[in-house]
């Protein structure tokens, strides 16, 4: 899949004016001159530089270049298919991770996206039930990431 230059450019230009917007209600340090907001300031001038050189760049070079064109997999359905279970199965998260719990959705979204990737289903599901476990154990243990439990919290751990 190719875009143009002016699209990323753009969306570059508009990241570096958010900051840019943001940056400015950080508060100012009495007796310094250097303030929070210097290096974030910064990097979001860069951001709005490089992104209008490539609004230009993609601009100039419209007639050479597609706005956008597609890569041969998106011609294929089953790519498709898993393309939108991805992004189906974040969306799902975020709807229903605080009501199900983390465990249940992991699982449920690792085995949905290996059984559309052809995965047998049997092995699929042992696989999400123990990956959900180690990443489970990995972020609420080990970096002490609060995940939701959900229907899972009246469990005692």
């Amino acid at each position: 899949m190719k875009l143009n230059d002016a699209i990323f450019g753009a969306l570059l230009l508009a990241l570096g004016i958010a900051v840019l917007v943001v940056v400015q209600a950080y508060p100012k340090i009495p007796g310094q001159q250097v303030g929070p907001a210097l290096f974030p300031g910064l990097i979001a001038c860069g951001l709005c530089v490089g992104g209008a050189a490539l609004v230009l760049r993609g601009w100039r070079d419209r007639a050479l270049a597609p706005w956008f064109q597609g890569a041969p997999w998106m011609r294929s359905p089953r790519h498709l298919l898993a393309v939108l279970v991805i992004v189906g199965g974040v969306v799902f998260y975020m709807l229903a991770a605080e009501r199900l719990g983390f465990l249940p959705c992991a699982t449920l979204l690792l085995w949905v996206l290996m059984v559309v990737l052809r995965v047998p289903p049997l092995r699929a599901l042992v696989i999400a039930v123990i990956a959900a476990l180690v990443i489970h154990f990995a972020f609420y243990k080990l970096l002490r990431v609060p995940l939701p439990w959900g229907v899972l919290g009246g469990i005692a751990w």
